[in-house]
Formats: structure tokens, C-alpha cells, sequence
């Protein structure tokens, strides 16, 4: 599992350019599902069905896009101006590397004025290609953050965890599902970042019963960090509120009810600030029951965001057991 999420989070795919990360896991799912369709938004929708006539639909959401940015200005000397794409930290990007669709790297800089002390905005950061005003670069290119992925043991080190590591979970689980009783749309969905946009119009098509959502979620494990009970290592995150939505208590009964049965660790989650798919999903058609099985996360919106393998693995293991297990409201 490791090198599918190495692949995952190495590739290029910020907000609105997703076509080089969709091509990685149109490739990963291959013949995985029944059918495999992309939707106009350019979310895949990959469908495993029950064969069943009155099946209940579930749908699974993971968003393949990440945290990016896009050239605004480009000065006489060839350096680049940009605004963010999604939740951009500027005190986190001074020194960061990032790579545009072509392969070019750039580096963000600092004006020299700048008091060193003092947290940049983000009109005073740049992007320095080193080769001058011929880069080939245009106003409106986006770029994501460039870093590999780094293995420590069981925690995993990379930029685009969030959310990669969702995609990865639902490319394992997809593998892993033998026998399930329902009709399962696994959506690896567009524009997240920028407002839960692929998720909202997939939901449309899959008119779904249940939803749930693959994604990261803070910890309180850090020194002086988030007051909150949820940390790297102690079993995935159970979604019980975040900043937009109330998760279904069926959605959470549920899923309490798979670990237990998997026998792997949980966490319930309440997150202050923040939202996932699973808050577009909710709020499609008439209505739909939705939650979130979140993975904890350091450093989130970084180029180190680090989460757990055993969390991940066990994340893997509460979805196969609750798709394979029967569905009552």
C-alpha cells in the first residue's frame, strides 16, 4: 500500500488540474469496479454493484485534488506572483518548492524587506524558476507543493496527504471487498479544496442512500496544539461535527458499529474549524444521510502533513466490514 500512496502524493494535481492524479488512479482501479465513468466536473465515479434490484446506494468520497497556487504576475525578470488555490498557510511557504503541470520547479521567496520575525502575506511571496524571463510559464499556470514522500516506521510524511491518503483508502478497500450486498459508487472527487465541488455534482448522479467521506482531520497530539481528542496511532477519526455539517447518527452508528465488529481502535472526532465532502453530499436533492471516517493528521496544509499507517490500515478494515455487512435505517 505504501508505494500506491507514494504515487498518490508525488503527483501533480492541484485544484481545477486534476488530469495527471486522475490518470494515476484510473490506473490504480483498472478493473476494480463494474463500471468507471468521469463525470463533467472530471470526478471519477467507479461503481461496484450488487447485481441486487432493490440494493442501497452508498457512496464513498475521496478528493484527489490538493493545496495550490496560480501565477497572477509575471514581472520583467521573470518572476512569478501568485494567489492560493484552497487553504494556503504564507508563513509555511517561504523556502517550499512547488511543480507546475510541465514539470517545471519553482522556489517561493520572500521580499528582502520583509522583517524575518514577522509572518509574510502572501502578495510578498514569489516564485523564483531560475532560468530567467524564457520559462514558458503564463499567468493563470497552477502549481502544486513539491515533496516526496518520506517512511519513519508507521508514520508517513508527505505534502498532499489531504487528501491522497482518502484516495489510497479507497483504492485498498475497492481491492479488498469481496462480496458486498449493496450498489457502492467510489468517487474520487475534483475541487475540494475550493468549496466540496466535485463531490456535490457526483452526489447528484449516484443519488446515494448513505454517503461517506475519506479525508484528513487535525490532532491534539502536538505540543500546545488543537485542544482535541484525536491523535496519530490510536484508530481512525469517527466525524461526529465539523465546521459545516452534523454527521447522520445513522452514518455514525454505523461506523462505530464496523470497528467494533473489525475489532480495530476508534476515535470520535468534533472538529471546530473545516468540512469535507461529506458536507456537500448531505445537502444534495431531498437529502442524504452523510458522515466522515477521517485519518489524524500533523501539519495539515503543509508539505510534512504526517499520518499513521496503522490508522490508514484500519481505516481499510472498517469499510470493507461495513460495506460487506448489511445496511438497515
Amino acid at each position: 500500500m505504501i508505494e500506491t500512496i507514494r504515487k498518490l502524493v508525488e503527483t501533480y494535481g492541484p485544484s481545477g488540474s486534476e488530469s495527471q492524479i486522475r490518470d494515476v488512479i484510473m490506473e490504480a482501479i483498472g478493473s476494480l469496479a463494474d463500471e468507471v465513468s468521469i463525470d463533467a466536473m472530471g470526478s471519477i465515479i467507479a461503481r461496484k454493484r450488487s447485481g441486487e434490484p432493490d440494493a442501497a446506494r452508498i457512496m464513498l468520497s475521496a478528493h484527489m485534488d490538493e493545496i495550490g497556487v496560480m501565477v497572477t504576475h509575471i514581472d520583467e525578470d521573470g518572476f512569478l506572483r501568485f494567489t492560493g488555490i484552497g487553504g494556503l498557510y504564507p508563513n509555511t511557504l517561504p523556502g517550499n518548492r512547488v511543480l507546475f503541470a510541465d514539470g517545471t520547479i519553482g522556489t517561493i521567496g520572500v521580499e528582502a524587506e520583509v522583517t524575518p520575525t514577522i509572518a509574510p502575506k502572501l502578495e510578498q511571496l514569489f516564485i523564483d524558476v531560475s532560468n530567467g524571463k524564457d520559462h514558458g510559464i503564463k499567468v493563470g499556470d497552477a502549481a502544486g507543493l513539491c515533496r516526496g514522500l518520506e517512511v519513519r516506521g508507521d508514520r508517513l510524511i508527505a505534502k498532499s496527504m489531504d487528501d491522497r491518503i482518502g484516495c489510497a483508502i479507497q483504492i485498498e478497500v475497492m481491492r479488498n471487498l469481496k462480496k458486498c450486498p449493496h450498489d457502492v459508487a467510489f468517487v474520487f472527487s475534483v475541487q475540494e479544496e475550493i468549496g466540496l465541488r466535485g463531490a456535490q455534482t457526483a452526489a447528484y448522479a449516484v443519488d446515494p442512500h448513505l454517503a461517506i467521506a475519506i479525508d484528513v482531520t487535525h490532532t491534539g497530539d502536538t505540543p500546545k496544539g488543537h485542544k482535541m481528542a484525536v491523535a496519530l496511532g490510536k484508530g481512525p477519526a469517527i466525524k461526529i461535527k465539523d465546521g459545516r455539517m452534523l454527521a447522520s447518527p445513522d452514518v455514525i452508528a454505523l461506523m462505530e458499529k464496523a470497528a467494533q465488529a473489525a475489532g480495530i481502535p476508534y476515535q470520535r472526532e468534533v472538529l471546530i474549524q473545516g468540512s469535507t465532502d461529506a458536507a456537500a453530499m448531505q445537502l444534495v436533492r431531498a437529502g442524504v444521510r452523510a458522515g466522515c471516517l477521517s485519518i489524524p493528521c500533523r501539519y495539515v496544509h503543509t508539505t510534512s502533513e504526517t499520518v499513521d499507517l496503522n490508522d490508514v490500515q484500519n481505516a481499510v478494515k472498517l469499510l470493507v466490514k461495513l460495506l460487506e455487512s448489511p445496511v438497515e435505517f
